[in-house]
């Protein structure tokens, strides 16, 4: 439990639902949902609905989905990948013999054609209750009749401005004589208000296949990209087997691959196999062990995850005690590892996670991105839709199961996590931030299991991120630390803004009581009743 006499958030309890979001609008709506009958899917999508229109630079319409559920609270977790693909007529060669190495963040090439919409409506499909249309009616609000910027969010999208003025399209959409709103100011989308409307009154077919989806790709063949009409109505998500592995007495499960929840996976049977529970959490022997375990995940991750209905992906070797205790063997306990072979990640600060749990017990663990700010920085004015950039995710050499091909999902970066314990569900969370997630999700995890914090303590703790040599720590972490991080031989750097964004709701099931926390780095909030 927090210390009352230093400023925190205090856990937020129900028992009839919860749910966590990064931003007080999208929970707000939320509550309602749930509490006006709906389902936790319900209140899901109605929510993430919301952050795109709300929070343009974590999510939007033209991004991706990822969601893990457990019905009526039941250990038999159930997953669907809602990501885009590469479209049809683009290939690696064709880059490759205009000069390029990599697909740049703001490259027309890096926009594969956006899932989430297709995600929604099959998830409603599956699991919803209430009708489509009254589930997009808030966000639809949100942006004909305005909301309110809220101060993280004010901050992000200027931190984005450079990006936005690069794209006509973008900048009328989301700037105002040349600038980006402050907090406390009321900002409108009526493009994407039109667009919303319409998916609420046609559903998938209306984002996918006629007048939007002929608009949107004329905007992206202007901008040098490659996608048609067929490559929109192809876009379909599907249900997929999950990974898991144990860690502490719990079931930790993640979407596979093309996603990168087998990095977290693989962190957690790395750091299993130290006595975490006598360390000072914030600590260096603690923030050395984890990067450590994050130095050769992060390197198993860029060497094998791609898209496994196109590529080999080893994905029972990954997750296997041995290969962990092979990893153990690169690990000298107070050295910092060699960096050699780790490419840089971002820790980018996108990306919206939820969390909701309904009267029922239903649980839903849900993820919805653009990628970078603003994704790609390409937008249609006429649709108000902006684009992802996946497509960056994908390398251009020809002999990596990653390399880009026609059709093909790039490696995901955005993972929704769930815990099952007993038999039962236990845990709905997810921490976003881009690369930095698979540390998120086994420093959150080993909070609760290793050092015994409640969830809000859990999400509130100090930060690290180990990036290819560097050792990113947040400001709560002391200089004493620091220092002695410095002497095992890392190139320490503080992180020039709060790492990642996290939401979680444990669930007591014997007690039926619900505990909800939220990421006091963003502006959202948990909610229960």
């Amino acid at each position: 439990m927090r210390n009352f006499s230093y400023p925190g958030r205090s856990v937020t309890y129900g028992l009839n639902g919860a749910i966590a979001t990064s931003s007080q609008h999208a929970s707000q709506v939320g509550l309602s949902i749930l509490k006006a009958g709906g389902n936790a899917m319900d209140a899901a999508i109605a929510s993430c609905a919301v952050q795109c229109v709300v929070d343009p630079m974590q999510t939007g319409i033209g991004g991706d989905c990822f969601a893990l559920i457990s019905p009526k609270g039941s250990a038999a977790i159930e997953g669907w990948n809602g990501s885009g693909r590469a479209p049809a007529g683009l290939t690696a060669d064709l880059l490759l013999d205009q000069g390029e190495t990599e697909i740049s963040l703001t490259n027309p090439h890096s926009i594969t054609v956006p899932g989430a919409i297709d995600a929604w409506v099959k998830l409603h499909e599956q699991y919803g209750s209430m009708d489509f249309a009254d589930l997009l009616a808030p966000a639809i609000d949100c942006a004909e009749n305005g909301y309110i910027v809220t101060q993280r969010t004010s901050v992000d999208w200027q931190l984005a401005e450079e990006k936005l003025r690069g794209n006509e399209a973008a900048a009328s959409l989301y700037m105002k004589d040349g600038k980006t709103p402050a907090a406390g100011s009321v900002w409108r989308l009526p493009k994407l208000a039109a667009t919303l409307k319409a998916i609420a009154k046609n559903g998938r077919a209306a984002f996918y296949e006629g007048e939007i989806a002929d608009k949107m790709v004329t905007s992206l063949n202007a901008a040098g990209a490659t996608h048609t009409t067929d490559d929109f109505r192809g876009t379909a998500a599907n249900p997929v087997d999950l990974i898991s592995t144990e860690f502490q007495d719990h079931q930790v499960w993640q979407i596979p691959p093309n996603g990168q929840g087998v990095t977290a996976l693989l962190m957690m049977n790395i750091l299993k196999r130290y006595d975490m529970k006598g360390l000072d959490p914030v600590g260096a022997k603690r923030l050395h062990l984890q990067a450590e375990a994050a130095r050769l995940a992060y390197l198993a991750r860029d060497i094998y995850v791609a898209d496994p209905d196109v590529s080999d992906v080893p994905v029972d070797r990954l997750l296997s005690e041995d290969f962990a205790d092979h990893l153990c063997g690169f690990i000298e306990v107070g050295k910092a590892g060699d960096p050699g072979g780790g490419r840089a990640f971002d820790k980018h600060k996108d990306t919206v996670y939820l969390s909701v749990v309904d009267r029922d017990g239903t649980a839903v663990s849900f993820i919805n991105s653009l990628f970078h700010p603003f994704g790609s920085g390409i937008a249609c004015t006429e649709t108000g839709v902006i684009f992802q950039n996946r497509g960056a995710g994908f390398v251009l050499d020809k002999e990596h199961p990653n390399c880009l091909e026609p059709g093909k999902r790039p490696l995901h970066t955005i993972i929704p996590g769930m815990v099952t314990s007993g038999g039962a569900a236990s845990l709905c969370y997810g921490v976003m931030g881009g690369a930095y997630q698979p540390v998120g999700h086994s420093h959150v995890l080993s909070n609760l299991y290793d050092f015994g914090m409640d969830v809000q303590e859990a999400i509130d703790c100090p930060r690290a991120f180990y990036n290819a040599g560097v050792l990113e720590l947040e400001e709560g972490i002391g200089d004493n630390v620091a220092e002695e991080l410095t002497a095992m031989g890392y190139e320490i750097k503080r992180a020039d803004i709060a790492m990642g964004g996290g939401q979680m709701i444990a669930m007591d099931q014997s007690a039926g009581v619900l505990s909800a926390a939220s990421e006091p780095r963003k502006d959202g909030c948990a909610l229960a009743y």
